[in-house]
């Protein structure tokens, strides 16, 4: 089954109550079909592959596209079929496919005349060669005459053609105006409703050029004012009076080109005709109206970005106007607002004269007027900004990012871009949050390592060295006790936007994350909100959690074993007592992720510490196999004694390390320095220790040297394998000091711990250790618990 999606469609058919059914999606496809001799369009179900359309291209038939996306013709009598494609791509090949089957040119949008057999049909076929159309004398007494001339001629696109020359030669429109005023003058409700329907019609006629007439300054209210009286209304719309007296315009600052003040009171009275005047189309009929009125508004609006763009003295005033200490808040909101719709308009721009735009806004300081305006308490002024950012952020997080790092020698009292937009989210007070859910979003663009190019290393080192504090610093407030301080819906709210973005560093940042989580023991403090009474906040916790097992990094699995951090989750779970909901759902696919990728660390650490606590859950098998799992552990290091002890050769083993990764330079570095051993070292000082206390100071680099010479190194202990046998770990660097490979025999728990690697510093076997120390219990004890010790550190 194929998945491009340039094919996938929509299939409707006409119903007898002249509705369109969905008849299914599926994949379209044009093939020679054997049965019906020729060329078919083939519609193949989505779900099962089940043929929802097998219908053979007549080279009579009228195939017509509509909206660049859907295509529509007759089957037979009065049966309509319509393929609605997802992909404007998918709809021009199978466009092509028709058109070439039936000898056309692609770019016409209908195959053929369609052929009317409507018996008070009042015109013949027309070829181009016909005579135009003659309109009605543009009488009042003729309105109803002329209405249906004009829907009469919306059958055909010649016919349509013919009446729009009719129409713009003629100078009909204004003719037909000009009898607006007298019905209204006269009161005369049935040639006012008559109007309605002429001028509705004309919309359908789709054409630019009469839309130019329409829309002209002195003419356009008159156009709204015959769309008010329509006949489904028991009364008149007052759209005039909105557009004339309710609709202000407001001059932030004074537009000086008389053009560009034109263009936007026409955008502005056009936009409405088409959202609020017009009636709503249908899906295969007037749709194909709004394309020609759509692109009218789209050319519009280009044309106003353009215009101010070239206007370099309007756009400095109004930044100057805007950044002045001394402008007052209601003329800060108008310019503001004035902004808005101004980068609203530009998102019609093609990728080229968009990067230009947002580039003269950088330049000119709109970034630095944010920082201003973001913290406004007017709502609007706010809500626009925010909105403003949004536009900047998602067509170039670039721009705002090198911005955000030329503000790191700032004086301390200047707040930062990126920390003004995190304050301002966490002290969104509305109920919605749709402040702090819409920043949430633009501070997640910026924290997407994925669009980062080469600021990546810089701009994730300023956030986590200025910004994240800032971002957590809620969480910190609520969760010093070992409950949450305040349970208040509006905090457990912006505490679960908290958590969500750092589930989403977690999953997209590498060191940075961890080393902040680690540092600071965050994680503790965010499994407080596992006791929350606010369930979405205990599952944002969980969430958080989960992401981080899933990275399978021994540093968090290490970290999560020390802190005991599966106690707030095993706890959750208790206090759950068995209910079957979302948050039983989600501790029990914890654990079987970890029981699925079979971490040894999370798996040892859980069944030590709550087994007892699961052993009587049997819905799942989880548990169960996560012990049994465990007792394999358990018995593999027990075998592994054994062979030591039978065979005399130590075992050397590695540590258990999560599976390899590509890690980044800077990770690897961060690594190198960060990792602790301790343990290993204060192991090795007290076997150490002991060795010296009976046998005196250890032999000189000479007599080790010529040791080394003397005795071959054991099998399994040849240089590489590291002294802890440990290839990789912060212990290698040990391996430069040691200059003997002595035999070992391990005794009875120590065996392929490794320690006696360690001990063969000294030139001197482990055995021989607790040989010389037979005679003292103590100095005995003293060793058997230093190297008991290592073998659980290794």
């Amino acid at each position: 089954m194929t998945t491009d999606t340039r094919r996938r469609v929509k299939l409707y058919a006409l119903n007898a109550e002249r509705q369109w059914d969905d008849r299914g999606t599926g994949h379209v496809s044009s093939n020679y079909v054997d049965r019906l001799k020729g060329i078919s369009l083939l519609v193949r179900a989505e779900s099962d592959g089940s043929l929802l359309l097998e219908s053979k291209i007549q080279p009579d038939t009228a195939y017509q596209k509509q909206q660049d996306t859907l295509i529509v013709w007759s089957e037979g009598d009065n049966f309509d079929l319509a393929l609605s494609f997802q992909e404007k791509a998918g709809c021009d090949e199978i466009w092509e496919k028709i058109c070439q089957v039936q000898g056309k040119d692609p770019s016409v949008e209908i195959t053929q005349d369609i052929v009317e057999e409507s018996e008070d049909e009042r015109f013949e076929d027309m070829s181009d060669t016909a005579p135009p159309i003659e309109l009605p004398p543009c009488e009042l007494a003729r309105l109803e005459e002329i209405s249906e001339t004009i829907q009469n001629c919306l059958t055909t696109p010649l016919r349509k053609e013919k009446l729009s020359m009719a129409l713009e030669s003629e100078n009909y429109i204004k003719k037909l105006l000009n009898i607006f005023h007298v019905c209204e003058d006269l009161d005369s409700t049935e040639g006012l409703h008559h109007l309605f329907e002429i001028f509705k019609n004309i919309f359908l006629l789709n054409k630019n050029a009469l839309f130019e007439i329409m829309f002209a300054e002195d003419t356009i209210f008159d156009v709204v004012g015959c769309l008010e009286y329509d006949p489904s209304s028991t009364q008149p719309k007052k759209h005039r009076q909105y557009l004339k007296q309710w609709a202000k315009f407001r001059e932030a600052v004074p537009i000086k080109n008389q053009d560009l003040l034109a263009k936007i009171h026409q955008t502005f009275r056009v936009q409405y005709i088409q959202d609020i005047i017009l009636p709503t189309p249908s899906v295969f009929v007037e749709d194909n109206m709004l394309n020609t009125l759509s692109s009218f508004i789209f050319f519009n609006k280009v044309e106003i970005v353009t215009l101010i763009q070239e206007d370099e003295r309007f756009l400095v005033d109004m930044f100057t106007i805007l950044t002045d200490p001394s402008t007052s808040d209601a003329k800060r909101r108008d310019i503001v607002l004035f902004l808005k719709e101004f980068c609203n308009y530009a998102q019609n721009l093609q990728p080229q004269g968009k990067d230009s735009f947002y580039k003269t806004l950088t330049c000119l300081g709109i970034l630095q007027a944010l920082e201003i305006t973001l913290v406004m308490n007017d709502q609007k002024t706010k809500s626009a900004s925010i909105d403003i950012l949004t536009a900047i952020v998602e067509f170039s997080p670039l721009v705002v990012r090198n911005y955000t790092l030329q503000q790191v020698n700032r004086t301390e009292g200047d707040r930062m871009l990126l920390n003004i937009a995190i304050e301002q989210m966490l002290s969104d007070s509305e109920p919605e949050l749709g402040v702090a859910v819409q920043l949430m979003g633009i501070i997640k663009i910026l924290l997407e390592p994925e669009s980062m190019l080469t600021e990546k290393a810089d701009f994730l080192n300023f956030f986590y060295k200025y910004s994240i504090q800032t971002l957590i610093s809620p969480l910190l407030i609520n969760t010093i006790g070992d409950r949450p301080d305040s349970e208040d819906y509006q905090t457990a709210q912006l505490l679960g936007i908290v958590l969500d973005i750092l589930s989403f560093c977690v999953e997209h940042h590498t060191y940075h994350i961890k080393n902040f989580i680690i540092q600071k023991d965050l994680l503790k403090r965010i499994l407080v909100l596992m006791k929350s009474t606010h369930t979405f906040l205990v599952l944002g916790a969980l969430r958080l959690l989960r992401k981080i097992i899933a990275l399978k990094d021994e540093f968090y699995n290490r970290h999560i074993v020390k802190g005991n951090l599966f106690a707030p989750v095993v706890d959750a779970f208790i206090r759950n007592n068995g209910r079957y909901n979302l948050l039983e759902s989600a501790i029990l696919e914890l654990f079987e992720f970890v029981k699925l990728e079979d971490i040894k660390t999370l798996c040892v650490y859980f069944v030590e510490n709550f087994s007892k606590i699961f052993d009587e859950i049997e819905y799942v098998q989880t548990f169960k196999y996560l012990k049994n799992r465990y007792d394999q552990y358990q018995d593999r290091i027990k075998d592994r004694d054994k062979m030591s002890l039978d065979t005399g050769i130590p075992i050397i083993r590695s540590r258990f390390r999560r599976d390899p990764r590509q890690m980044d330079d800077e990770e690897e570095m961060w690594f190198n320095e960060e990792e602790d051993f301790a343990d290993e070292y204060d192991t090795y000082n007290s076997v150490m220790k002991s060795v010296t206390e009976k046998n005196g100071p250890s032999q000189s680099p000479s007599q080790q040297q010529t040791s080394m010479q003397q005795k071959s190194p054991p099998q399994g202990a040849q240089h590489g394998g590291g002294l802890l046998g440990s290839s990789g770990s912060g212990m290698n660097s040990l391996s430069s000091t040691t200059t003997s490979s002595t035999t070992l025999t391990p005794t009875a728990g120590v065996s392929g711990s490794g320690m006696g690697s360690v001990s063969s510093i000294s030139g001197v076997s482990l055995s021989d250790v607790v040989s010389n120390a037979s005679n003292s219990s103590s100095s005995l004890d003293h060793t058997q618990s230093a190297a008991a010790a290592a073998a659980a550190a290794a």
